[in-house]
């Protein structure tokens, strides 16, 4: 029926009652799929809370063709599945009203041989409170033989989170560990980088990822090679830059001296920065325009040029994610700062790859601990980019792991502090990332020696990827 066909339509937006209807057909459609074609997992995997229904559809499935009781299909079922929870943000969690559960679960819950609040018990922090909505991930959690959180951060806030699932259990002993994100190098690193990869590294890189030996045949690399390299990728993100820009003029109907003009937009020599994601309003994306004047004086000092490259889209639904892109593109279009600052539109994994490949910097602002893990610096650093970060999700691990024994793989906005203040807390932070930039970041990227080589930056590069690579994939 097309009204079937219409619950997977799109995959964000509409109300709850489509919401229900697309994590029914995943979590119990899919485990029925599964059986139908005559598949038997040994373990599901709940990679977040969407699918959790097929917890229910096992228990019932175990109690018909076992002839089990339920507590006796709940354990067989829980022993089947793991679960991994990605979001610490409340709102990134589905919770459905015990109205909605009534509507489409009323003939399903004699099926599993329990009542009515003992089944909205398993989705409840509060089994007694009847207004209470059922939680995805709060059923997960509990039919689960595994959770964890997606990185080391991660997983100590989901425990602090959901600790009230186990009344009376200390709070370092809630059954929720981590395993941090990690990302496939191949998928993402330019076609250059990984022939400096082969030819220095071998293929180990690719057949032993996680092999620190491997990685530290970086060092070896000669640092001419791997800078020019890195400069013919910079150059290229430049030419794909100005491609795209021009093309949104066009679009826009623009005139022809605005779009002939995109010949001036950016520098392949300069220092340059890349922040491109979801631009939801934890991630900050304009922290670093908090204070035009003192970006303006960063990004035009001509003698050592910067300049940032900005992508992303936001929710269809969240209108202040918008709001931050059309700050980013009034600022953009600003006399003092349209040289080197730039948005580009209709962000996808194309523009994410030349961005990724080509960029020095890699920055990241998100409010702590609003970021659970993060995965694109780790597909910058392959790259060859340096990391700028929040210590917030991977990143708070990483630098933290790396300041132990004085190694240098980037640097870090603050050192995990939080204030009651949302905007004394973006002051404090966005100043923290302008000194960094103008103390740290600049002076070493234009520190050249005779023959023109950033050798400290270089040298940073290699750091990086040696000590980062072999725990980020």
């Amino acid at each position: 029926r097309s009204e079937d066909r219409d619950i997977t339509d799109q995959l964000y937006g509409g109300n709850l009652d489509t919401r229900i209807r697309q994590e029914i057909l995943l979590g119990i459609g899919g485990c029925r799929m599964l059986e139908a074609l005559g598949i038997h997992p040994t373990v599901y995997h709940m990679n977040e809370g969407h699918s959790a229904f097929l917890a229910l559809e096992l228990i019932r499935n175990y109690m018909e063709k076992l002839s089990l009781g339920y507590a006796e299909a709940k354990e067989l079922a829980s022993a089947s599945m793991v679960f991994t929870t990605h979001t610490p943000v409340t709102a990134g969690h589905d919770y459905f009203p015990p109205d909605l559960m009534d509507r489409y679960f009323s003939e399903f819950i004699p099926k599993l041989g329990i009542d009515r609040k003992r089944f909205l018990a398993l989705g409840r922090r509060n089994a007694d409170d009847p207004a209470e909505s059922f939680c995805m991930t709060a059923l997960a959690l509990r039919m689960a033989s595994f959770s964890n959180g997606v990185s080391r951060l991660h997983g100590q806030i989901s425990r602090q989170m959901w600790h009230d699932l186990w009344p009376g259990v200390p709070e370092d002993e809630i059954p929720i560990t981590h395993i941090t994100n990690g990302v496939h190098f191949q998928s993402w690193i330019s076609q250059e980088m990984e022939q400096l990869y082969e030819r220095y590294l071998g293929p180990s890189w690719r057949e032993q990822p996680a092999e620190q030996s491997v990685w530290r045949r970086v060092e070896s690399i000669a640092a001419e090679e791997l800078w020019h390299t890195h400069e013919r990728r910079r150059e290229r993100l430049v030419a794909f830059t100005r491609r795209r820009l021009r093309a949104q003029l066009q679009r826009r109907g623009a005139s022809q001296a605005e779009i002939e003009s995109i010949e001036d937009a950016l520098d392949p020599d300069a220092l340059t920065i890349g922040f491109a994601r979801r631009f939801a309003t934890y991630k900050r994306a304009t922290l670093l325009i908090r204070d035009k004047a003192r970006l303006a004086s960063i990004l035009n000092d001509a003698k050592r040029p910067v300049q940032i490259i900005f992508a992303g889209k936001a929710h269809p639904l969240d209108d202040a994610g918008k709001a931050l892109i059309q700050q980013i593109i009034t600022l953009a279009r600003d006399p003092q700062l349209r040289r080197r600052m730039v948005f580009i539109e209709d962000y996808d994994a194309s523009i994410a790859r030349y961005l990724l490949q080509g960029v020095d910097v890699w920055l990241n602002t998100p409010l702590r601990p609003n970021e659970a893990s993060g995965t694109s610096g780790m597909k910058a650093l392959a790259n060859g980019a340096i990391n700028l970060s929040i210590l917030d999700g991977w990143w708070d691990e990483a630098y933290r792991d790396c300041r132990t024994d004085e190694r240098q793989v980037g640097w870090a906005i603050g050192q995990g502090e939080s204030y009651a203040d949302r905007d004394y807390q973006d002051h404090i932070e966005a100043e923290a990332l302008y000194d960094i930039l103008e103390r740290d970041i600049i002076p070493i990227f234009f520190d050249r020696r005779a023959d023109g080589l950033p050798r400290r930056w270089i040298s940073l590069m290699m750091s990086s990827i040696a000590n980062l690579c072999p725990q980020f994939n």
